[in-house]
């Protein structure tokens, strides 16, 4: 079977069909890949069965790998690339990360290297007569700023956000040394993709402050954004199933996972991240300080 790309009915998000993860891609194939990933922003790939070393090994593709602010707790065993979301546990002890990202977000914004994307493997998806349970929702960002009056485009380049590691209510606690090592960082509220240029604003649950206004009034302007990313229009919808992996770009794409009923349903999935760009950087024209504040 070739390989075929199909696109959703959103803005964003394509099904990359024909592909066996579980072998390795030839020369020809993973490009393609790749730049359906730069084009959509969220590609996902149905019924796979791979082991953990496959999805690292398929993860690395993308590039250097980035490890988790909590992989030290929740890893898979051998392979500590690969944070473990689970809510299942095992004599009476939790094996994962029991709830997360319930709030739109884009993944470990509050780093100075913000990740360049995000592999997601579901092993075991919570099924209702039927009916899937705990979906993910991805909003296009890029689309978003298309979207958004020439005068409002004009107020904003230029900006910069503070993302704080600590501003988001968490399932899981993190520890004093975790925080220690993430302090508040800074990058472009309007963020270029490197490879097709194309801006997309950048914000989420861990985004405080706008770094050049009052703290309520940039509060209030990035509320107003994150409404507008957020509309159905800019979103997809995706209806896990079990042997789903998702592969999304951070740089351009927020997410959010919809909330289920834990005590009763269990969801196993495995989670990869590939790094970033040394800083997360503006459309050329737009002089902006990244990193971390001083």
């Amino acid at each position: 079977m070739s390989m075929n790309i199909i696109p959703t009915a959103a803005v964003l998000g394509a099904e990359i069909a024909g592909v066996d993860l579980s072998r390795p891609l030839d020369d020809a194939m993973f490009p393609a890949i790749e730049r359906a990933y730069n084009e959509y922003g969220v590609i996902f790939f149905r019924s796979q069965s791979i082991t953990p070393a496959q999805q690292v090994a398929f993860t690395r593709r993308f590039g250097e790998i980035e490890f988790n602010i909590f992989s030290e707790r929740w890893s898979v065993p051998g392979n500590p690339e690969i944070v473990v979301l689970s809510n299942i546990t095992e004599g009476g002890r939790p094996t994962g990360i029991r709830r997360a990202g319930e709030n739109w977000h884009s993944d470990m914004c509050y780093t100075a290297r913000p990740p360049r994307g995000t592999v997601l493997y579901a092993i075991e998806i919570p099924e209702l007569h039927g009916l899937p349970l705990g979906d993910t929702e991805f909003a296009s960002a890029a689309a978003a700023w298309d979207a958004l009056p020439d005068a409002m485009k004009g107020t904003l380049e230029g900006r910069r956000a503070v993302f704080d590691f600590r501003g988001r209510k968490r399932s899981l606690t993190p520890t004093q040394a975790e925080i220690d090592r993430n302090p508040p960082v800074r990058h472009p509220l309007v963020r270029a993709n490197p490879v097709n240029g194309r801006p997309g604003l950048f914000l989420g649950a861990h985004a405080s402050h706008l770094d050049d206004l009052p703290l309520d009034e940039g509060r209030a302007l990035l509320k107003r954004l994150l409404d507008h990313v957020t509309q159905p229009q800019f979103c997809y919808r995706h209806e896990w199933q079990t042997g789903d992996l998702i592969v999304w770009d951070n740089r351009c794409v927020l997410h959010r996972a919809t909330p289920f009923d834990t005590t009763r349903h269990q969801r196993l999935m495995q989670r990869t991240t590939v790094s970033g760009d040394p800083q997360a950087r503006a459309p050329s024209g737009m002089a902006v300080a990244d990193g971390r504040l001083s």
